[in-house]
């Protein structure tokens, strides 16, 4: 793609994150932070188009018309579809604004003729992003397999969480066996993110969700998607705002979309090494444990500050557990990832 359409393909984006008119501040700042820490190329300036966008100085039709080229507009809708369907749930504005993109680029309502960057419909791409969005909650977690001698890391940043005296709640897994637990969800979710499909970054966040959800339920804790949802906002994730991050870095590296072996190689391994996905989910992972563990008593500010020391200790595991990370990235294809969304 030309840094005309990369450019036009993240204010689609961006537009299509604002489209609900319902994102709170903090959802608005995490963009907006997201679109300054990808700012590398100055000639994109993203920062600069996440202003236009905010500002009402671009219009969908001039952006629409930017993207002319089947691949770019293939490439483009799937990224839309991702942003809309990133919080669980397509809003009727959302939808408005994806049939404004299907009748300006003539795909007509039932998604029209011309087939996706992953080789189906439009209609069929729209399924299976919901799909991935609704995925079973109860379900197992995916995990990727260590070798039985391998150490597993134990952040103590999270230690000291909670008053000393706490009681904490008794689990159905052992600390060992939680912490395995977690490193193997995030070694999962970081090979997931080494795949060039937008289908596949999309289901790092229900995975994530997914986690969270039996790491409560270990504790006695029958969650819901809503509390879910609310705690990873008090950590500071933001479902659109990881979504966009994680896409973004691969389209800016231009192997967003591509096949064969997408971002495995050259200089995918790269743009790979600021990878967040096996970082967040070791973050989150070990702060819900300690959340639950405690009886859910700990205030917004401390976990967002656990979650911030945790995700500085996953981002120097995930270099150390990188070949695992490659090795289980081998194994992988979107049939499989589409079986461990469905809970198979």
């Amino acid at each position: 793609m030309t840094q005309e359409e990369i450019r036009a393909t993240v204010t689609l984006c961006l537009l299509a994150a604002f489209a609900d008119g319902e994102k709170h501040d903090r959802e608005r700042e995490q963009i907006r932070q997201v679109a300054e820490g990808l700012a590398r190329d100055q000639a994109i300036h993203l920062p600069g188009l996440y202003q236009d966008v905010l500002l009402r100085r671009v219009s969908l039709p001039q952006v629409l018309a930017t993207l002319s080229s089947p691949t770019a507009r293939q490439l483009a809708y799937e990224m839309v579809v991702c942003v809309c369907d990133a919080d669980g749930h397509t809003s009727p504005k959302e939808e408005a604004f994806l049939a404004q993109v299907r009748q300006a680029w003539g795909m007509g309502g039932a998604g029209g003729a011309l087939g996706t960057a992953s080789g189906g419909s439009y209609t069929e791409f729209e399924q299976q992003a919901q799909v991935v969005a609704d995925m079973p909650l109860q379900a197992a977690v995916p995990e990727a397999s260590l070798p039985q001698d391998a150490a597993v890391p134990h952040p103590t940043a999270v230690d000291g969480l909670g008053s000393p005296n706490q009681q904490r709640r008794p689990g159905t897994l052992s600390r060992e066996a939680m912490d395995s637990k977690i490193l193997k969800a995030s070694i999962m979710n970081g090979a997931i993110e080494l795949l060039p499909e937008n289908l596949s970054t999309l289901a790092i966040i229900p995975l994530q969700m997914r986690l969270v959800y039996q790491i409560g339920q270990s504790y006695g804790y029958e969650l819901d998607r809503g509390h879910i949802k609310d705690l990873l906002a008090a950590l500071g994730v933001g479902m659109t705002s990881q979504y966009l991050e994680e896409a973004g870095r691969k389209l800016l590296s231009g192997l967003l979309g591509k096949k064969g072996k997408g971002l495995l190689g050259g200089l995918g391994r790269q743009a790979v090494s600021s990878g967040m996905s096996f970082a967040s989910t070791y973050a989150l992972g070990h702060v819900a444990n300690q959340y639950y563990a405690g009886g859910r008593t700990l205030s917004t500010e401390m976990l967002k500050n656990a979650y911030q020391h945790v995700m500085q200790d996953g981002r120097q595991q995930q270099e150390r557990y990188m070949p695992q990370i490659q090795a289980t990235a081998r194994e992988l294809n979107m049939a499989k990832i589409m079986s461990m969304v469905r809970g198979g």
